[in-house]
């Protein structure tokens, strides 16, 4: 295991929040869109289920896909900012089936603030740990959806937002084939 079960879920559910910019119509429209996400990823907490806090959200999805393609001193800059802006005081917590974890901020703190704070710490972990490497885009000609690359051997290069993978290994063969009938 690369990262404890309560990161790897965090960085997760960052980018199912990151990759719902990525299709043609945004996932994240409607506060419904968003209290569906939120259930989707099984994050809890108060909600206000407003236009505000769906907003704030969308911000926050933006801000957390700009630090995928920064480098690392870039990307501890950008972390450190989200956990001084939320006045982040990591505590040891226990519940819903959970064992005991790290929250940074108290259940009544607004969505996007958990939100970012819980991504931060869990980013914070992929930094001292140096495998930001492992946050990447997806190799696809055709996609920007973010992955994040948990594999052993670091091989992981398309998103699972779609088929990439398959669309993209269908496009070698046909080249290869074009190529063998050309050759002949």
């Amino acid at each position: 295991m690369i990262f404890a079960p309560d990161t790897g879920a965090s960085l997760g559910t960052v980018v199912a929040l990151i990759n719902t910019a990525i299709a043609e119509t945004d996932a994240l429209r409607t506060s419904a869109d968003l209290e569906e996400f939120l259930n989707e990823q099984g994050f809890t907490g108060s909600r206000t289920r407003n236009d505000a806090e769906l907003r704030s959200v969308r911000q926050l999805r933006s801000q957390l896909g700009e630090i995928w393609v920064l480098d690392e001193d870039q990307a501890v800059e950008a972390v450190n900012n989200i956990l001084r802006t939320a006045r982040a005081l990591p505590q040891l917590v226990r519940h819903d089936g959970w064992n005991y974890h790290i929250h940074a901020t108290t259940p009544e703190a607004p969505l996007s603030e958990r939100m970012a704070v819980e991504a931060a710490m869990a980013l914070v972990d992929v930094l001292r740990s140096a495998e930001l490497s492992r946050l990447r885009t997806c190799a696809a000609s055709d996609c920007e959806a973010v992955l994040l690359d948990l594999s052993r051997n670091r091989s992981k290069r398309y998103c699972d937002t779609g088929n990439c993978a398959n669309r993209e290994h269908v496009r070698a063969y046909r080249q290869r084939q074009s190529q063998q009938k050309s050759g002949l």
